[in-house]
């Protein structure tokens, strides 16, 4: 009985710190942003708050700009996760043929991820600038110098461009594991059926990777869900506001112009929306999975 209480409180002291900087750090906030969802409150004039109950999210949803910054995530998101996902995959299988110099295409593909978006970012606007290399070059084939970022059409897909590739050595790794951890037999067993090179990838090497390719999918729509730092810093969710986003929204409305009630509405609304977003994708690849379960079990 001593033994399992001391285990116990052994347990607590290691679990202890760490539940209260959750408590603090996490679930508080996340109390506190529901409740003052439901209020006006304004931080340089805490006294004067009011209850509105559903106010707020009446108004953010009557809010063009908000609706504006909503569009404009789900149009990165749209454009970003087939780009780096299928980016990602490409590379792996082209480093998984590679012989020499395999651990060197590795760091160079990954070291983009370690790098801050900040410095990043910083790094395209020169390449997107009117006389950055990205223009000469373009002008060597004969075409005319783009906007890029500097343009209300181009802004967002330059900036989703570079995000893609900013991230992709990331899946990249991932995918490249699940290469290798496929069992090279079956790709014997395909050459002497006379399998094409597509046959194989669509039949062996799709089916293994499923698991990965669900976990990369939602990995990078989270991600781009919370895109906020290349536009604050490459455009500051200009021109036109063509790259403003929901975070950039919460933390505008937040930190510059104090309005916390309104900010934590934005917020509520966000998680809600991925949320769901979340919990539609894992019921559709869990129906998928649960599908592939029964016909093997069939076969056996």
């Amino acid at each position: 009985m001593k033994k399992k209480t001391s285990t116990s409180i052994l347990g607590m002291a290691f679990f202890g710190p760490a539940l209260v900087l959750l408590t603090v750090f996490l679930f508080l906030p996340m109390l506190l942003t529901l409740v003052f969802s439901f209020t006006d409150y304004f931080a340089l004039n805490p006294d004067l708050t009011h209850f509105t109950g559903l106010g707020n999210y009446i108004k953010i949803f009557k809010d063009e700009l908000f609706l504006k910054a909503f569009i404009n995530t789900v149009k990165f998101v749209l454009i970003i996760v087939p780009l780096q996902g299928l980016g990602a995959l490409g590379l792996a299988l082209l480093i998984n043929k590679v012989t020499y110099c395999k651990k060197y295409f590795k760091v160079a593909f990954f070291i983009p991820v370690v790098m801050s978006l900040a410095v990043v970012s910083t790094l395209w606007m020169q390449i997107y600038s009117p006389e950055g290399i990205l223009n000469t070059m373009l002008g060597q084939i004969g075409i005319s110098p783009q906007p890029f970022i500097y343009g209300a059409n181009q802004a967002l897909p330059s900036i989703a461009i570079m995000s893609a590739w900013q991230g992709m050595g990331y899946q990249m790794i991932i995918f490249l594991g699940g290469l290798q951890a496929i069992n090279p037999g079956l790709y014997e067993a395909a050459e002497m059926d006379h399998a094409s090179g597509w046959k194989k990838f669509k039949d062996i090497t799709l089916p293994e990777l499923k698991p990965l390719c669900v976990f990369v999918f939602i990995t990078i729509t989270i991600g781009a869900f919370r895109m906020i730092v290349q536009p604050m810093v490459m455009t500051g969710g200009g021109p036109s506001h063509s790259t403003y986003t929901i975070v950039y929204d919460i933390y505008e409305t937040g930190t510059v112009n104090w309005e916390i009630g309104l900010a934590s509405t934005m917020a509520i609304v966000f998680v809600i929306f991925v949320v769901i977003l979340t919990i539609i994708q894992t019921f559709l690849t869990r129906d998928k999975e649960e599908k592939n379960v029964n016909k093997k079990a069939k076969r056996r």
